[in-house]
């Protein structure tokens, strides 16, 4: 049991301990104190004497505060009750009896992070702030939804699932948001074979079940169950609470102390027991949906191994460090093995899994031919025992250790607050009963390793040896391609469907439609002025005024620009090299990804692309290509820059420089079996990536139908470049020389030191030590003329339909709006924050059963888009797309409302970057020639914002409802029927 685990490891530290235990409030008891010096924090931890809730409390000078709170929910089955609990609890509560809190929270907030995410064995509820006061809002609302929500029946039918019928003569139909949502996720191969992978791997224990649902399984779950699971697992004597940041820490726990009093302690068995090994390989084969053209060379597998428990944080780094030199590099010689045989495209099964009671190591092939798995699966173990044999090399060792302790030290979690990092990977430990300070303080773990690796030399070849090579418990999952599977499935879903209907007696029928009825009324009412207000919000006079601007200096050197911002960054050199990529002739922008994965995976004429990875992490923490393409705001034209973007402390620079010039200067192009095995593997993700980022497909494709920059997006990252990329795999096997001739004229015309941008972020101080070695680096590069290009863009279909395999649709419809006559305008941002958190969250997402509805408006490009997200419907969506303008123009809003709205825009404006994404942002904001007074104009209307703009908006976005273009993504099935009742057809073009 999960508590009686925790208590047994509790009273072991207490007995260790001299003396009583320290109390910081009357109502919790200290059960540890450590001093973090690697993170400058202080964490602590407490049980809160009455119910037994766990605190870890992470003092620090972090202002981005992180708050959550952690449920263990182990579910019986594949219903999805923990998903459908996640999504309900935050529809509505004891003090806000709102119908979803949550996004009215969203509307207006100065929130950094606001979300709620279910897992295999735990859901967790986490939230970030910058603002104290908004912090603790948030907080409160929160707990009241966790510990108190109103869980109706009507809330797990509109969350979960219910049987929708509104005539007697109509089908009945399956609706819900979560059902609808694992849906989408039950169409994409690569979340399908994790998702069969863990069942066959964990026989035993709450793993062999999805904890997000099954949509076959999904309508099985009764209100009666759902209603218990909140009652066993949803109560404080299973809780596991977490702060972090710079608040004061006694007033967190009298926070909790208002909630917790009115509980008593309660025995929770939310305990994950252990699968037993067993003692033989198995082998499984499933089937994903796929059109006629992916029946070739499309099978998946993973090998997957079970390890033992996730006790131990040194032997949880020492496999991590393990996977990152087997599979997680160019370098890495399990997966070159994989790669070199020509079996697969793609690498799947992500290595280490380290978030669950016990460690599982998984790895394998996409786009294998069908009788091709056991082979991969023998290249697999053949690969392991050579490894384990001959050793890992000396160097191979150095980079995986230097990136690991570099990723530590630096602690950069891009987007997410550096809190929420942190208590996910404490509750790894946590979750299972185990101390969850342990695993924050990693430098005691790092010199353990240090330790253990200096004392045995083969000590990474005997875990492989052991956990790997002589472990039975390895299962091979296969999936393979199966036309027409969808269709089946969607065939039993209709049967079973009738059949219940078949089943009901009129007067069942009746009470049905009812239902149906009284959900879409529940669902169309607004919540009363009375209990909105019970909701804490900020004011106006809470947020600042002016923007906070990011230092910046603007100078020449060796004909390049340089930009310096002068930013703490712990001694580590973020350095961004640009280059213009207008010089590039048309027919060469597609290739410009593909340049770039030879210019850091290809090796130069000094190294070959193992020994150059090698380098690149034993010597710096990193280096990689992107991308950047906008329009310019009130004005023609565009930007479009390749970067190569990299970080190095200040020990390392001199070798991160040489690296960059070694790049820059040595480039080795030719390599077609190295280019090829970069290609294949670029079309795989691309394709991956259909399913899970279909809005994303869609508001690219849009945009490329009304700008330059949309248009080059779309050839070097779109559908577009898909179907380029398809033909190139052919084109290298037959004409060789004229790819590497683009290749090496892309490079010959895009290294030019005389338009070339160089941006650092770091302290003055390391910026002078800095400075020179970058000037001897720019007088090694070439110079010549920059001569811009001009394109003939080829206009797509107005309307178009994009067909792939998948239950669910994204839909798309846009246009621009600056063609209309609007002239941007602050207020903008606050009407589309309104827009998706009232009219379209309600129709799409509420009403209509999509898991997303969201709009865009691209400042500079004038660009408005309508968005879904794994959306049940179509052309519904779209009538309610056309009925946002008319909803803007009627709008009436009260003053507290449109104040939340504003807020939550500034809260958007002002969202919290890191000192290297701070540094990128102001380069972008020089680049595109944006000012500060006119970002700082942007704030005041924001500000500013009346109902008068709503309306004005309301007027604009007719244009869109009558002139529109549209763009679909879906299934066949799905494009026909709309296709059949437009009178402006989709064309539609096979995309997998």
């Amino acid at each position: 049991m999960f508590n009686g685990m925790f208590y047994r490891n509790l009273e072991c530290r207490k007995n260790k301990q001299k003396g009583p235990l320290k109390t910081m409030h009357k109502s919790f008891t200290e059960i540890k104190k450590q001093k973090i010096e690697e993170l400058n924090t202080v964490a602590t931890l407490f049980e809160h004497n009455q119910t037994g809730a766990k605190v870890l409390s992470l003092e620090n000078d972090d202002e981005n505060k992180v708050f959550g709170i952690t449920f263990p929910t182990p579910p019986a089955d594949s219903t999805g009750i923990a998903h459908i609990m996640e999504h309900s609890v935050l529809c509505g509560s004891r003090k806000y009896p709102l119908k979803e809190p949550f996004i009215e929270l969203v509307k207006g907030s100065l929130q950094t992070f606001l979300n709620a995410m279910t897992y295999p064995d735990k859901t967790v509820y986490p939230l970030a702030s910058q603002n104290l006061k908004d912090f603790y809002n948030l907080v409160d609302v929160y707990l009241d939804s966790v510990l108190y929500p109103k869980l109706g029946p009507e809330v797990l039918k509109q969350e979960g699932w219910h049987l929708e019928l509104e005539n007697a003569d109509d089908p009945i139909v399956y609706k819900g948001v979560v059902f609808n949502e694992m849906k989408g996720v039950y169409s994409s191969p690569d979340s399908l074979l994790y998702r069969y992978s863990k069942p066959c791997l964990f026989t035993e224990n709450t793993y062999q079940h999805d904890s997000g649902g099954d949509p076959k399984d999904i309508p099985d779950l009764t209100y009666e169950d759902f209603e218990q699971f909140h009652k066993t697992y949803y109560h404080p004597s299973n809780a596991l609470i977490f702060f972090y940041g710079d608040d004061d820490p006694s007033h967190r726990l009298e926070l909790l102390e208002g909630y917790l009093k009115d509980f008593t302690k309660q025995e929770v068995d939310s305990s994950v027991t252990l699968q037993s090994s067993v003692q033989e390989p198995s082998a499984h084969a499933f089937h994903f949906d796929a059109s006629e053209k992916q029946q070739e060379k499309n099978s998946k597998m993973t090998v997957s191994w079970l390890l033992p428990e996730n006790n131990s944080p040194v032997q949880t780094m020492a496999f991590r460090i393990l996977s990152y030199i087997l599979v997680s590099t160019p370098a890495s010689p399990l997966r070159k093995a994989l790669m070199d045989s020509g079996l697969g495209e793609d690498l799947t099964g992500g290595g280490l899994g380290a978030e669950l009671v016990q460690l599982y190591f998984s790895t394998g092939l996409k786009g294998i031919e069908r009788e091709d798995s056991a082979k991969v699966e023998d290249l697999i173990l053949d690969s392991l025992k050579n490894i384990a044999q001959e050793g890992i090399a000396p160097e191979m060792l150095e980079a995986a250790m230097n990136t690991l302790e570099f990723q530590l030290r630096e602690n950069n979690t891009g987007s997410y607050p550096r809190g929420l990092v942190l208590m996910l990977r404490s509750l790894t430990s946590w979750i299972h009963g185990h101390d969850p300070i342990e695993p924050l303080a990693y430098q005691v773990v790092l010199d353990k390793i240090k330790e253990l690796l200096s004392s045995d030399s083969r000590y990474l070849e005997k875990l492989i040896e052991t956990h790997l090579i002589n472990n039975q418990h390895r299962v091979r999952v296969t999936l393979h391609p199966q036309l027409g599977k969808q269709k089946e499935d969607e065939e039993a879903e209709k049967s079973k469907l009738q059949a219940i209907k078949d089943s009901l007696s009129p007067e069942d029928i009746e009470e049905i439609i009812k239902d149906t009825k009284e959900l879409k009324k529940r669902q169309e009412t607004p919540d009363p002025p009375e209990a909105l207000a019970l909701l804490p919000s900020l004011k106006l006079e809470d947020l600042d005024k002016k923007n906070k601007e990011i230092h910046i200096d603007v100078s020449k050197s060796h004909d390049a620009e340089i930009l310096h911002h002068d930013l703490f960054t712990n001694g580590i050199i973020y350095l961004d090299l640009g280059f213009d990529m207008s010089v590039l002739p048309q027919e060469l922008l597609p290739y410009v990804t593909l340049y770039g994965k030879m210019l850091l995976e290809g090796g130069t004429q000094r190294e070959d692309y193992i020994t150059l990875a090698q380098r690149i992490r034993r010597k710096t923490g990193g280096i990689w290509p992107s991308y950047f393409t906008s329009s310019l705001q009130d004005r023609d034209g565009y930007i479009n820059h390749f970067f190569l973007r990299g970080k190095a402390t200040m020990d390392q620079a001199d070798d991160f420089l040489a690296i960059l010039q070694d790049l820059l200067c040595m480039t080795k192009l030719d390599n077609p079996e190295r280019f090829k095995q970069l290609l294949v593997k670029t079309k795989a993700g691309r394709e991956s990536g259909l399913i899970p980022s279909g809005h994303s497909v869609v508001n690219k494709r849009l945009g490329a139908h009304f700008s330059e920059a949309g248009w080059i997006g779309e050839q070097m990252g779109g559908i577009e470049h898909l179907f380029f990329l398809r033909d190139l795999v052919q084109k290298v096997d037959s004409d060789w020389p004229s790819v590497l001739e683009k290749l090496e004229r892309i490079h010959s015309l895009l290294i030019n030191r005389g338009a070339m941008l160089c941006n650092i972020t770091l302290d003055q101080k390391n910026w002078g030590l800095f400075s020179p070695k970058l000037n001897a680096l720019l007088t090694e590069l070439p110079i010549r003329k920059h001569l811009p290009q001009t394109y003939t863009i080829t206009p797509f279909d107005k309307h178009e339909g994009l067909v792939i395999p998948a239950q669910v649709n994204y839909v798309g419809k846009g246009g621009k709006l600056y063609d209309y006559g609007y002239v941007s305008h602050g207020s903008t941002s606050v009407i589309l924050r309104h827009l998706r958190t009232t009219w379209l969250w309600d129709k799409v997402r509420v009403q209509g059963g999509a898991y997303g509805g969201m709009c865009s408006f691209g400042r500079r490009s004038g660009i408005f888009a309508f968005l879904s997200y794994r959306d049940p419907n179509l052309l519904g969506t779209i009538e309610n797309y056309d009925l946002s303008s008319k909803f803007l123009k009627e709008l009436h809003l009260d003053g507290s409302e449109l104040t939340r709205s504003v807020i939550g825009a500034i809260g958007a404006l002002d969202s919290y970057q890191l000192p290297d994404a701070q540094g990128y942002t102001s380069m972008l904001r020089h680049m595109l020639g944006e000012s500060a007074e006119y970002r700082q104009q942007i704030r005041d209307e924001i500000l500013g914002t009346t109902l008068a703009d709503f309306h004005k908006f309301g007027e604009i976005l007719e244009h869109i409802n009558k002139h529109g273009d549209v763009v679909v993504m879906g299934s066949q099935e799905a494009l026909d029927k709309a296709n059949e009742a437009r009178t402006d057809k989709l064309t539609l073009k096979q995309i997998m």
